[in-house]
């Protein structure tokens, strides 16, 4: 079998890879890149992107529910056959214009996961392939669940797909997907409920504020069972039976579609990495700072797949832009994790930035806790919102703030602010004398600092 030789093959289309590829092409290196799935990535085709274009329904219908009494009359009706058109208008156009932008730099396209079969060459669409470096952006995939009828699952790309609102649904799994999914179809009409093992959905938010949206969510019909643990799944001939135990006792409940969202996990399976001497483990490939695998000096990964990476969009485009430098210039870039913040699209938005709680004890000798529900605040009370609270963290010692944990309808870019002041190490007087656009949520952020 001919072997065909690139300076650099990259594993997965997503923005990670494709910043690599593009790097390296643009530095006159010989590139492919190859993925199993449509190129583009799984942000932009089956993940965040369409499904914000999903839940600004959810939010329009939620909002005008709030409001029904006060000036409108009539809850509108929506097409989730529309809906669905819309959104395919921002995913079905990705592939293509992917491919043709890594075309147009004369980067070589493989569509198949490809396998290691040494340090240095792999076998991809039938053919031996050999490279100077590999760069493994693949990503994450769903966790396998392996009770009885876990095959009868549906994960979440699932949803971009269905045809119909269905009648009810479960998710197991009450991660941020799981619970931004549980929002969307529970407020389109769907009967959700939520099972997850663990004693709390969203382990790595802040608990105060989880426990709040959480009762939000009950309130308007969706039912979470935690502490439990999913025997089988079993399907009935229009529905689906899932059997659990909780608290020593065997329960089930029926519903018309069972979601997997119980995680994801570094999609590394399909890619052989013990002929190559990779190093990893469940948290990806091991790399340095540099992001080079311990053990193969010539393979990178960035993204989700790499070892010093969150599920984040702009963490992976940054990686992507730290390794296709490093393979052009040898040890040129860095990479240290920045400040980043992140949400679930909920209702309302719950965001986070900088230390937890649990974290900050642990890091400083003593820490002073702004914490409070305010939804008697303005900002709340003019849209007949029942939830808005937050939790901020500072350093007593220096009064910098060090966190903060949002749960309000602007949380999504209110978080924002807290970053940059996190980032510039500012305390709370200086956050204070800031001025801010009145009323604007923005604006309610001075007054959050106010011992609880």
């Amino acid at each position: 079998m001919e072997t065909k030789h690139y300076n650099v093959f990259v594993i997965g289309s997503g923005i990670a890879g494709q910043t690599a590829a593009e790097i390296c092409a643009k530095n006159g290196l010989s590139v492919a890149i190859a993925d199993k799935q449509a190129f583009g990535g799984t942000c932009a085709i089956r993940g965040c992107d369409p499904k914000k274009v999903l839940l600004q329904f959810a939010d329009l219908m939620q909002k005008t529910e709030q409001l029904k009494g006060l000036g409108i009359k009539k809850v509108p009706e929506i097409s989730w056959k529309h809906i669905q058109k819309f959104q395919k208008q921002f995913t079905k156009k990705v592939p293509k214009h992917t491919e043709d932008d890594l075309t147009s730099l004369n980067i070589d396209l493989y569509h198949q996961s490809p396998k290691f079969i040494s340090e240095n060459e792999i076998e991809v669409e039938g053919k031996r392939v050999s490279a100077d470096k590999f760069v493994i952006a693949s990503g994450l995939t769903p966790r396998k669940l392996k009770f009885k009828g876990a095959e009868h699952l549906k994960i979440s790309d699932a949803i971009f797909k269905l045809k119909k609102v269905p009648k009810s649904a479960t998710f197991i799994g009450s991660g941020y997907v799981g619970m931004e999914f549980c929002y969307l179809l529970s407020t389109l009409g769907c009967k959700v409920t939520m099972i997850d093992r663990g004693s709390q959905a969203l382990s790595q938010f802040d608990s105060f504020l989880v426990e709040k949206l959480v009762a939000s969510m009950s309130e308007k019909g969706v039912e979470f069972i935690f502490n439990a643990e999913i025997t089988s799944v079993e399907k009935l001939r229009k529905n689906y039976r899932i059997s659990y135990i909780k608290n020593d006792k065997k329960k089930t409940l029926k519903s018309n579609i069972v979601f997997n969202t119980s995680g994801r996990v570094p999609a590394t399976e399909l890619l052989d990495l013990e002929n190559a001497n990779i190093k990893n483990d469940e948290s990806g490939i091991i790399v340095n700072d540099f992001l080079v695998n311990e053990t193969n000096k010539n393979v990178f990964a960035c993204g989700d797949v790499s070892s010093k990476s969150l599920p984040l969009t702009p963490l992976s485009g940054l990686q992507g832009y730290i390794v296709g430098n490093n393979i052009v210039k040898e040890n040129s870039k860095e990479f240290s994790n920045p400040l980043v913040p992140s949400v679930v699209f909920t209702h309302p938005n719950l965001a986070t930035v900088g230390y937890s709680e649990e974290e900050a004890k642990k890091r400083y000798k003593n820490i002073i806790v702004f914490k409070g529900d305010v939804s008697n605040w303005y900002n709340a009370k003019k849209a007949n919102e029942k939830l808005y609270a937050y939790k901020i963290i500072a350093n007593k010692r220096t009064n910098e703030i060090v966190g903060a944990h949002l749960l309000s309808l602007q949380a999504n870019e209110t978080i924002n602010i807290f970053t940059i002041a996190i980032n510039n190490k500012m305390t709370t007087d200086a956050f204070k004398k800031m001025i801010f656009t009145y009323p604007s949520y923005a604006s309610d952020l001075k007054s959050m600092f106010k011992d609880s």
